[in-house]
């Protein structure tokens, strides 16, 4: 256990041990909030968030963090083939089920989005509200092709201070505003410290997924299953240099979405960081969860 939090270890359907952060009280009134990463990313990408939300001084929460099957701290599966988004939306009801959690707010980013408004199709009684970062029901060919281009593909650093240094020199364009701290936080979770070696946080088998991708064919309709969250406030954050998550889109979801609020992060791309005016925005879209009847 860390001071922070406790450490959630699962069994997935299939056996698999995953692992959630588990945040704050456990019973308490205020709505859990549960937060999905992104296809690469872990857990600790929520530090910020999941802090703020369960040491609130006047309504601590309950917040859960997951590591999908093969990434952080949950266990690698065998089969790459399992590195699928239906197969983690399983994960994700495993895990919920085996919190106690009944009904709660989702914050997703990229592949966690995803897996968000898929909830909304196959248990749409679990969801109370959304945060979409970085993500909706079209998805840019562009971006897709630069996430392939690197996922499971990165060199190995010496240091963590490098290891900042090749996701700067690979990223820099989405994020021309970012210090060498910022950076080398975002690489203390894609790569961690394995006695005196630095290795991937996840499984470079993700990168097989990647590949069977057949970028030359139109992506999956996804507006039917974004369409699954008209009933709950939802919030969309997009990245102005984001290359997966079009301005166009975002436009579009305002004007299907009845109760959709839409913040567009200057200087950044795929995807925001959840820190500091976005802690805000996400905690006012909770507020706004918790008063709907």
């Amino acid at each position: 256990m860390n001071g922070r939090y406790r450490d959630l270890f699962v069994s997935a359907a299939d056996g698999l041990r995953l692992y959630a952060r588990d945040y704050g009280p456990e019973a308490t009134h205020a709505l859990p909030v549960v937060c999905l990463p992104g296809l690469a990313r872990t857990s600790a990408d929520f530090s910020e968030l999941a802090e703020s939300l369960s040491q609130d001084e006047t309504r601590p929460r309950r917040v859960l963090a997951l590591d999908y099957r093969g990434r952080g701290r949950s266990e690698w599966d065998k089969n790459w083939q399992n590195y699928d988004v239906r197969v983690e939306l399983n994960d994700t009801l495993q895990v919920l089920t085996a919190a106690g959690i009944e009904k709660a707010i989702f914050v997703g980013t990229s592949r966690g989005g995803l897996i968000t408004m898929a909830l909304s199709a196959i248990r749409p009684t679990c969801l109370a509200g959304a945060v979409l970062n970085d993500v909706g029901p079209v998805l840019e060919g562009k971006g897709l092709m630069r996430i392939r281009s690197y996922v499971g593909k990165l060199p190995s650093p010496r240091t963590m201070s490098e290891a900042g240094h090749i996701l700067r020199q690979m990223s820099d364009a989405q994020f021309p505003r970012w210090t060498d701290d910022q950076w080398e936080r975002l690489a203390r979770g894609t790569w961690r410290e394995d006695g005196d070696r630095i290795v991937l946080n996840y499984d470079p088998n993700l990168m097989k997924t990647l590949e069977a991708l057949d970028l030359e064919m139109p992506l999956p309709d996804l507006w039917p299953l974004f369409g699954g969250l008209n009933p709950y406030p939802v919030l969309a954050i997009r990245g102005a240099n984001s290359d997966l998550f079009a301005a166009s889109t975002l436009a579009a979801m305002r004007e299907s979405h009845p109760r959709l609020t839409a913040i567009t992060v200057p200087d950044q791309g795929h995807a925001p960081a959840i820190e500091g005016e976005l802690v805000t925005a996400v905690k006012e879209l909770i507020a706004a969860a918790e008063a709907s009847p």
